[in-house]
């Protein structure tokens, strides 16, 4: 199995990379950009999540079946999302019960 080597210049851009888009989710949450703060979190943590992927891990150089794993993992992922977030938002539908008390049921 032939391997890539990959030069030290890229991991040290990465590792720039991934420091300075540190810095910057550290500056967007002093930054009141209201309902966008979570989103620009995201983005920016996606964005090292794939740098990650991406170059330490070496999936950009490896086979189809490891990008084809690495797609199933985000599928399961957002399975798993979806249905916590599904959980999560119907709790509601259904009404809490009234307390219990320790006063006799009056009949009519």
């Amino acid at each position: 199995m032939s391997h890539t080597i990959v030069p030290q210049k890229t991991y040290l851009y990465i590792f720039f990379s991934l420091i300075g888009l540190t810095l910057l989710t550290t500056g967007v949450a002093f930054i009141d950009l209201g309902p966008f703060n979570t989103v620009a979190a995201l983005v920016i943590a996606f964005t090292k999540m794939m740098l990650v992927i991406m170059f330490f891990m070496n999936v950009r150089n490896s086979s189809g079946l490891i990008r084809i794993i690495i797609v199933a993992a985000f599928f399961w992922f957002a399975l798993l999302i979806a249905f916590t977030m599904s959980d999560y938002r119907t709790r509601t539908w259904t009404p809490a019960p009234e307390s219990w008390s320790s006063a006799p049921p009056t009949h009519p």
